[in-house]
C-alpha cells in the first residue's frame, strides 16, 4: 500500500489556471506563492492579496459562526470541502469539538434529508440500479486511483431517520471526513459511494428536487445481484481495499457482512464500531463502579444489527473476562419492539438467537401487561445494571423505567445510543434527574454540558469516530487483508484504557474529543499487531509498523508544486 507524501515535498501537476484552483484536493486560494501564479498561470483568477493557510482559517472560521443553524454551518462546510480540501481540513482541526457535530452527528442527519436541496458538485460516486451494466465503467476513473478506503450506503436507514434514497450518501460523505480528520487517511485515499436501489420514502419521491432514481426499492434476488457485481467490481479495481459499509436495514446489514466478510477487507461500522464503542465506554465505567463487567446485567433496547452486535461484543468480553458462556448469557436482556426476545418468538434472527430467552427464565415475573414483557418488565425484574438504547425511538427511556432501574442500581449505565439528538432514548438532564445524580452517561450524539449540583459536566459522547478511523488506519499500515472481530474486542479495549477515569472516578468516561487524532493512531497500534496475530497481515517489528502508521498520517497543510508537461 501507497504511503502518504511528506508534507515538504512538491507536488507536482500538468493542470493550471482556472483547471487547477477548481481542483479541491490542488486549490490553495489566496495562498498561492507569486512564483505559483507565475507558473501556472494564476494572476487575474485570484486577488492580490498573497495569504496563508492560517489567514484563511480564521476568515472562514468568521463566517462558519456567523449562520443561524448549524445546517446552515453543514452546508457551508460541504461547498468549502469541495472547494478547497486542506482548507477544510484544517478549520475541521481547529476545534474538532464544535466542528465534528456539524460534518456528522447530529447535523449530517439533516444534511440526508436536504441532500438534494444542496447538492452542487460531483463526490465520490452515485451507481444507480439502472447503471448496474456500467459499474466497472464508473470505478475505472484514474481519479479513483489512490482509492483505498470506501464508504458505502444504499441510504435505507440513515442513523434514526430511516430511508433517505439518494440522500444517503451524506453520510458516506461524512463518515470519509472523519477518517481524515481523525486518523489522518489521505483524501485522496477515500471514495463515498451511495447505490441508489430507488427509495420508499415517499416524501422524497414526491419531491421534485429529488436528485435520486424516482423508483420504489429493488428488494430480493435484484438487490442481492447488484450488490454482488458491486463488490466483484470493487475487488478487481483495488484488491486491497477496505471496504466500510453504512446504514444499510437490520435486514440487509448483518447478512451482507457475513457474505462478504471472508472475501475481502470489510466492515459494517453500525454493527461492529458500535459494538466496540459501546464496549469502551462500559469498561470506563466499571472503573467508576467498581461493578466487575462479568457481574454486570445489559439490557439493550433495539435487537437489530446495531442491539445484536454490541450484545455479541459485551458478551465475548465478558467470556474473556473469567465467566463461562452460560452464565454471560444469562445476563443479557434484548428487548425489540414486540418486547424481551424469547424463545417461539415469530422473525427470531440468527443474530438475535444466542440471546433468547426460555419462557422459563420469565416465568413468575410481575408483568404491567400480560403476555408481553416489555422493557419496563425487565427494568423491575431483571434489575440490569446497564441499560442501552439503539432503538431510534426518541423518548424510549422513559421515567418509569429509568427510576424502576435506579432503584435496585447505586450506579445505573445508561447509553441512549440512537442519533440523531431527535432519536435519542432520553436526555442526560432526564437521566440525572430519575437517577438523583447517580447515572453514567453515554450519549450517540452531542449534547451540550450538564448543569448538575450547580457544576457543569460534560457528557460523553459514545461515538465510533472513536474507533473506525483507527481501525482504518491499522488496517491500511499493516496491509490487513481481513478484518477479525478480536480487532475490533483490542480497539474497543484501548479506548477504555486511554478513559480519564483509569486515574480519576469524577472523569469523563471517554477521552476529550479534541484527542481523536491520538486515540485513532493508539487504535491503529493495536488493530495492525491484532492483524498480524490473527494471520490477516504479513508480520513485521513493532517499530517497522509505528514508523508505517505515523507515515500514513496526513495533515492539513499547503506544499509547493511543481509544474510538469
Amino acid at each position: 500500500m501507497s504511503e502518504s507524501p511528506d508534507l515538504v515535498s512538491p507536488v507536482e501537476t500538468d493542470l493550471s489556471g482556472f483547471d487547477l484552483v477548481n481542483k479541491p484536493m490542488l486549490n490553495k486560494g489566496t495562498a498561492f506563492t507569486d512564483v505559483e501564479r507565475d507558473t501556472f498561470h494564476l494572476h487575474g483568477l485570484l486577488p492580490p492579496h498573497v495569504g496563508t493557510l492560517e489567514e484563511q482559517v480564521e476568515r472562514r472560521w468568521k463566517v462558519l459562526c456567523a449562520f443561524a443553524t448549524d445546517f446552515e454551518r453543514y452546508a457551508f462546510l460541504r461547498d468549502l470541502q469541495d472547494t478547497n480540501e486542506t482548507l477544510f481540513y484544517a478549520v475541521l482541526a481547529r476545534d474538532l469539538e464544535q466542528t465534528l457535530p456539524l460534518v456528522y452527528t447530529p447535523t449530517v442527519g439533516e444534511g440526508c434529508q436536504r441532500f438534494s436541496e444542496i447538492w452542487r458538485k460531483p463526490r465520490g460516486v452515485f451507481i444507480s440500479y439502472p447503471n448496474k451494466h456500467r459499474i466497472r465503467e464508473i470505478l475505472a476513473d484514474a481519479r479513483f486511483d489512490r482509492v483505498r478506503i470506501i464508504v458505502v450506503s444504499d441510504g435505507e436507514r440513515i442513523l434514526g431517520l430511516g430511508d433517505q434514497g439518494a440522500g444517503g450518501m451524506g453520510i458516506s460523505i461524512g463518515k470519509l471526513a472523519l477518517y481524515t480528520a481523525c486518523a489522518g487517511i489521505h483524501p485522496d485515499e477515500t471514495l463515498p459511494v451511495l447505490l441508489d436501489v430507488g427509495t420508499n420514502n415517499q416524501e422524497r419521491l414526491n419531491d421534485p428536487l429529488y436528485v435520486g432514481w424516482r423508483h420504489e426499492r429493488i428488494r430480493g434476488d435484484e438487490y442481492d445481484a447488484f450488490i454482488e457485481e458491486f463488490v466483484t467490481a470493487v475487488t478487481e479495481r483495488w484488491p486491497d481495499v477496505l471496504l466500510h459499509w453504512e446504514d444499510f436495514a437490520g435486514s440487509n446489514a448483518a447478512r451482507l457482512l457475513a457474505r462478504y466478510r471472508d472475501r475481502l477487507c470489510t466492515f459494517n461500522d453500525d454493527i461492529q464500531g458500535t459494538a466496540a464503542i459501546a464496549a469502551s465506554t462500559l469498561l470506563a465505567a466499571v472503573n467508576v463502579t467498581g461493578v466487575p463487567l462479568t457481574e454486570q446485567r445489559i439490557a439493550v433496547l433495539g435487537a437489530g444489527s446495531a442491539g445484536c452486535g454490541i450484545a455479541s461484543l459485551l458478551l465475548q468480553a465478558m467470556i474473556d473476562a473469567g465467566a463461562s458462556e452460560a452464565d454471560a448469557r444469562s445476563r443479557f436482556f434484548l428487548v425489540d419492539r414486540y418486547g424481551l426476545l424469547v424463545e417461539g418468538m415469530a422473525d427470531i434472527t440468527p443474530a438475535q438467537q444466542p440471546f433468547l430467552k426460555r419462557p422459563a427464565d420469565v416465568e413468575g415475573w410481575q408483568l404491567q401487561k400480560p403476555g408481553t414483557v416489555g422493557l419496563f418488565d425487565v427494568a423491575t425484574n431483571a434489575r440490569p445494571t446497564v441499560l442501552i438504547g439503539v432503538s431510534g425511538q426518541g423518548g424510549a427511556f422513559t421515567e418509569p423505567v429509568v427510576r424502576a432501574m435506579a432503584e435496585a442500581v447505586e450506579r445505573p449505565v445508561i447509553f441512549p445510543l440512537s442519533n440523531p439528538t431527535s432519536r435519542s432514548e432520553a436526555t442526560p438532564e432526564q437521566l440525572m434527574t430519575w437517577t438523583g445524580g447517580r447515572a453514567l452517561i453515554g450519549t450517540g450524539s452531542p449534547f451540550p454540558p450538564l448543569q448538575w449540583n450547580g457544576r457543569a459536566a460534560k457528557v460523553n459522547q459514545t461515538n465510533n469516530s472513536y474507533i473506525f478511523p483507527g481501525i482504518g488506519l491499522g488496517v491500511l499500515a499493516a496491509g490487513a487483508r481481513r478484518i477479525t472481530d478480536a480487532m475490533f474486542m483490542v480497539a474497543g479495549k484501548k479506548v477504555a484504557e486511554l478513559s480519564p477515569t483509569v486515574t480519576d472516578k469524577e472523569g469523563q468516561l471517554l477521552p476529550p474529543v479534541t484527542e481523536l487524532r491520538s486515540v485513532a493512531i493508539a487504535v491503529a497500534q493495536v488493530v495492525a499487531r491484532q492483524a498480524q496475530a490473527d494471520g490477516v497481515a504479513d508480520p513485521c517489528d513493532a517499530a517497522t509498523l509505528d514508523t508505517r502508521i505515523a507515515a500514513r498520517v496526513w495533515e492539513p497543510k499547503y506544499r509547493p508544486y511543481r509544474k510538469v508537461g
